[in-house]
């Protein structure tokens, strides 16, 4: 990712043009004089929704699953 430094007044004038260069990625610092005062960078896309029921029955849990532990488990004996 490149970066350029753009003067507050010059981005406003040439807002869209900014913006198209942000979208190829490039990195926009905006400068107040001198002083960085903000930052324009492109926006990642999220992550694909995921889908409730996909996989149904793909998992399946054991008859005992929430019967307690057996003592040897929580003493560590054999």
């Amino acid at each position: 990712m490149t970066t350029k430094e753009v003067e507050i007044h010059e981005a406003q004038q040439h807002l869209a043009e900014l913006v198209a260069q942000v979208v190829t990625g490039e990195e926009i610092i905006l400068l107040d004089g001198q002083t960085p005062r903000a930052r324009l960078v492109p926006i990642t896309p999220h992550a694909a929704r995921r889908v409730p029921g996909l996989h149904a029955g793909s998992m399946t849990m054991s008859p005992d699953f929430d019967q307690p532990l057996p003592d040897e488990f929580w003493t560590g004996t054999p």
